[in-house]
């Protein structure tokens, strides 16, 4: 079983920018992507992005895509994302999560460990 813990979180104001952190520990070797999902309050949770383990594809969903970036640091298990030119509108817990093998990883049931989640807030 894999543990992810969320970082980076705050309060930011609209244009800046922040870099989230998901740390994996536990059985990261069964760990094929890493994906990135938020939940505005009041909304279904919202495909991000996610980036595969081993060649680091990458696939942002459409209300992120030239704004935010997904990287990942194999030595130290660990998967970003940056944030940039936010937007009041992505406000959210952001939540981390591990698919252990191939899928929809645009779905949430891809997906076999959360992390906690990190809370974003975009001030106008």
């Amino acid at each position: 079983q894999a543990q992810l813990v969320e970082s980076g979180g705050g309060l930011v104001q609209a244009g800046g920018s922040l870099r989230l952190s998901c740390a994996a520990s536990g059985r990261t070797f069964s760990v094929y992507s890493m994906g990135w999902f938020r939940q505005a309050l009041g909304k279904e949770r919202e495909f991000v992005g996610f980036i595969t383990w081993s060649s680091g594809s990458t696939l942002y969903g459409d209300s992120v895509k030239g704004r935010f970036t997904i990287s990942r640091d194999n030595a130290k298990n660990t998967v970003y994302l940056q944030m940039n030119n936010l937007k009041p509108e992505d406000t959210a817990v952001y939540y981390c999560a591990a698919a252990s093998k191939m899928g929809l990883l645009l779905l949430r049931s891809a997906y076999d460990y959360w992390g906690q989640g990190t809370q974003v807030t975009v001030s106008s």
